[in-house]
């Protein structure tokens, strides 16, 4: 059984500390379960609502951090990037870059992500079809790069919440590259008068079995040790005591599918 793989870690680099108790405990289940693991962590977020949104710390230590993660833990790590000159620096640093869903039409930016050479995850856009993301796909592709993810993370419905159409991971399956969904920012709900992105955690076990039933390649969760402290991302993440009744459930679909 090829089982699928797991990216997770906290929203947003903190400190080292958080970092270093998420990838510990991640890595342990991911062991028992059989489950690849890669460690995710964002240097820095620059899509928050409000001005006043915590961003991250400073860049270039944010991101020793992420290499020490990786070193420490022996997995490899991913992490975001929104500009085009942050693809070179990241990838000294990480094995894999994300592109955010928001960002997935940017031209300069995908094809920069796959100059480097990494691994590239494309996050769905919220207003895209599945089949649109093969254009994605294409302009990493013609770098050379054919080292892509692509990544469900749920659909606009109104202005404040979100949906997920579980047919888009056959439907992007076509395009010849692994799938991901992503089943913590599918729970999120946007646009909030607060100015802080909601969200609906007790979704995410639901999320996680319905993406390995219809036969994705991997989950995509952030975990923290007690979401309700996170900077980034409190109202969606798991809390990480939570995750392995919820993987072991997943190897179980998957091993019956």
């Amino acid at each position: 059984m090829k089982n699928f793989f797991l990216i997770a870690g906290p929203c947003i680099i903190e400190d080292e500390n958080i970092c270093s108790t998420i990838a510990a405990r991640v890595s342990d289940i991911c062991n028992e379960l059989g489950i690849t693991y890669i460690f995710k962590a964002s240097f820095k977020k620059a899509n928050r609502t409000s001005i006043d949104s915590f961003t991250g710390i400073d860049m270039l230590k944010a991101l020793e951090i992420l290499k020490d993660i990786g070193r420490e833990y022996k997995v490899p790590v991913i992490t975001d990037v929104h500009e085009t000159y942050e693809c070179e620096i990241a990838a000294r640093y990480v094995d894999y870059l994300q592109i955010p869903a928001f960002l997935c039409r940017q031209t300069d930016l995908l094809m920069a992500a796959g100059r480097t050479g990494k691994g590239v995850n494309i996050k769905k856009g919220q207003f895209l079809s599945p089949e649109a993301m093969k254009f994605a796909v294409d302009k990493v592709r013609s770098t050379g790069n054919n080292n892509i993810w692509v990544t469900e993370r749920g659909s606009t419905f109104g202005y404040d919440s979100l949906v997920v159409d579980f047919t888009s991971v056959p439907r992007m399956k076509k395009i010849g590259v692994p799938v991901v969904v992503d089943c913590t920012h599918s729970v999120q709900r946007p646009n909030q008068v607060t100015g802080i992105t909601g969200g609906d955690p007790e979704m995410i076990e639901t999320i996680c079995l319905a993406a390995v039933a219809t036969g994705a390649d991997g989950l995509f969760l952030e975990v923290h040790p007690d979401p309700s402290k996170a900077k980034s991302d409190s109202a969606s993440m798991l809390q990480l005591d939570g995750l392995y009744p919820i993987l072991k459930k997943c190897v179980a679909i998957r091993k019956a599918i």
